[in-house]
């Protein structure tokens, strides 16, 4: 396992630093072909050559990534049905957490071709959640645990909620910075941060929780 989260998290990181070697390449040698908007019918060249590979692989990846995920999650599920015991994670998979910083290419996006698509990576700062579960890895599922989880879970959707409820509100009003474009960003921001809060903060408070369950306990 720990093999396997290396290599995904080393995958990771290749595809980003080709991407960037990539739109160097293309800002400096290429006129930054397929970084600014281009001109249709596309007619490819050679100098394209590094763009489409490096989006390739990182399209490529981010299907094997999510096909792996949910790969793990189903055989996961299978196994805390028969053995009543948590899934098996490594911590480090909080790591993918980092690829929330993505979400601030959409500032760079919008400027060049007003593409706003980017915003939605912030949702993967909720994969920092994974640090606490894997934490909890292979933990046997009592009443108590159930109850922790079952406690957290609804604290971590109500806080979700909560900040798209008040952000709608607030946004509905008019427009945000006196232009509707900043309205929608602010509104796919928002949401995106809020389901990262709502995955990352039920981990969280199930592990403390748990621990401070299990302290009491022992002062007992």
């Amino acid at each position: 396992m720990k093999k396997k989260v290396k290599i995904i998290i080393s995958l990771g990181i290749t595809c980003v630093l080709m991407l960037i070697g990539a739109i160097w390449y293309a800002v400096n040698y290429n006129d930054a072909r397929l970084v600014v908007p281009i001109k249709f019918p596309y007619v490819f060249s050679i100098k394209d050559l590094p763009m489409l590979v490096a989006v390739l692989c990182t399209i490529l990846y981010v299907f094997a990534l999510i096909g792996l995920i949910i790969q793990t999650d189903i055989a996961n599920r299978k196994r805390q049905k028969v053995l009543q015991r948590t899934r098996k994670i490594n911590p480090k998979l909080g790591f993918l957490g980092f690829f929330g910083f993505f979400g601030f290419l959409g500032f760079s996006t919008y400027s060049i071709d007003q593409s706003i698509y980017p915003f939605a990576f912030f949702v993967f700062f909720g994969f920092f959640g994974f640090f606490y579960e894997g934490k909890m890895s292979n933990t046997f599922m009592d009443e108590r645990y159930k109850e922790n989880s079952y406690k957290a879970q609804l604290i971590a959707n109500r806080v979700a909620l909560i900040i798209i409820f008040f952000a709608t509100i607030l946004l509905v009003q008019g427009r945000f910075l006196g232009k509707l474009d900043y309205t929608l960003i602010a509104l796919v921001i928002i949401i995106s941060c809020a389901f990262a809060i709502d995955i990352f903060l039920s981990e969280y408070l199930l592990y403390r929780y748990d621990h401070e369950t299990l302290l009491d306990e022992s002062e007992e």
